[in-house]
């Protein structure tokens, strides 16, 4: 099975916390999409005879484009390869974006999941995010997407400036309340190109501090778990069968394609794992989309274990311990770490596989740097 992935980088503007690769020019989107198809065809080779088990729209903003030009580019990979008989198709979109017939569009196109970038509903915090939409629309955007598609996910985010407890919880009550069939939680990071990272920089505003982030991402785990929710992930959850396929598939380091500016593509051939990505710039990626890609590495073993351990951990089904003890430089001392983190609370074995808890998943990299580097 292999999974695609599709940049659309368009948006209204730049959320103030966002090192995406986009643009904000909408005047370009039929001259993207000429590209598109031509940067798809010159990787037929790459679709022949391949079943596709999952699509993901991302970005950017794909909810900014007219639906034809999406379903005008599935039908044109449809021709290319064959799609399983319960292929997801995930849209991402913004819900100001979802009004009038929008999201029946959306579902004629061959959409089955709509994830939603609400980050919130609450009024405060969509206005510390800059977010265009209000507290109102996330709710009834939500309700409305519900009722249409057969599954929905809800981003939210937590430690936005000046959140506290309360306003993380009335956020966690409200997207449970309407039960989507996922719910991402992202705290909120300070990337060095965004504009949040230079104001806090400046002093003109300030984040929540480390410990404060913690005891939101921990109350979202024990409330959102409680509902009935599967915890996949570091950053997701779940009902039953409704984890996002395209994002588990990369996560379990499955082959994937990805089409459009800065997408990243993972293929694997004769043993050999290549890791590929396109370039991030619009222009030069409109004047040359046969030639998109741009960077291209195979992968060394030690790379290969270090992505393996990383990934694992992420997720739920664990980090095989046998795999770790035999590819791992520790020698003896793996033994001794896996104990610390133990008495740390941080992880568990069982059958022979190493488990994060609740709150280890607050430190998935530091535990994952530490059984690789020591």
């Amino acid at each position: 099975m292999l999974s695609l992935y599709v940049h659309i980088p368009f948006c209204k503007a730049r959320c103030s916390y966002c090192d995406f690769y986009l643009v904000t020019r909408p005047d370009h989107i039929d001259e993207f999409f000429k590209a598109l198809s031509l940067e798809t065809r010159s990787r037929s080779s790459d679709l022949k005879g391949r079943t596709i088990s999952a699509i993901h729209f991302g970005g950017g903003t794909p909810s900014l484009v007219p639906v034809g030009y999406i379903a005008g580019w599935l039908n044109e990979i449809s021709a290319l390869c064959l799609f399983s008989p319960d292929i997801e198709i995930a849209f991402e979109a913004n819900p100001e974006d979802l009004g009038g017939s929008a999201m029946d569009d959306l579902r004629a196109a061959g959409i089955t999941r709509l994830s939603l970038g609400v980050q919130s509903f609450t009024p405060e915090k969509l206005q510390a995010l800059g977010r265009a939409h209000t507290a109102l629309e996330s709710q009834v955007v939500t309700a409305r997407a519900l009722q249409k598609f057969e599954s929905v996910s809800v981003d939210l985010i937590c430690g936005v400036p000046g959140e506290q407890l309360p306003l993380w919880e009335a956020d966690l009550q409200a997207a449970l309340a309407l039960r989507p069939q996922h719910i991402s939680v992202y705290m909120l990071s300070l990337e060095p190109k965004t504009r949040l990272y230079r104001d806090v920089l400046r002093g003109k505003t300030s984040v929540p501090d480390d410990e404060v982030q913690a005891s939101l991402y921990e109350l979202a785990q024990s409330e959102i778990v409680e509902r009935g929710y599967s915890h996949y992930e570091v950053s997701n959850f779940c009902l039953e069968g409704c984890h996002s396929r395209y994002n588990l598939a990369s996560w379990k380091r499955e082959q994937y394609l990805g089409f459009g500016p800065s997408a990243h593509s993972f293929s694997v051939c004769e043993g050999r794992e290549t890791r590929s990505a396109n370039v991030s710039s619009l222009t030069r990626y409109m004047a040359a989309p046969g030639r998109a890609v741009t960077f291209r590495e195979e992968l060394s073993a030690e790379e290969r274990f270090t992505e393996e351990v990383f990934l694992s951990l992420r997720i739920n089904s664990g980090l095989d311990v046998e795999f770790l003890r035999k590819e791992n430089k520790l020698g003896l001392r793996l033994s001794q770490t896996i104990f610390r983190f133990e008495q740390k609370g941080w992880i568990t074995q069982h059958e022979g596989r190493l488990y994060l808890t609740p709150k280890g998943f607050l430190f998935a990299d530091l535990i994952a740097g530490d059984f690789i580097f020591g």
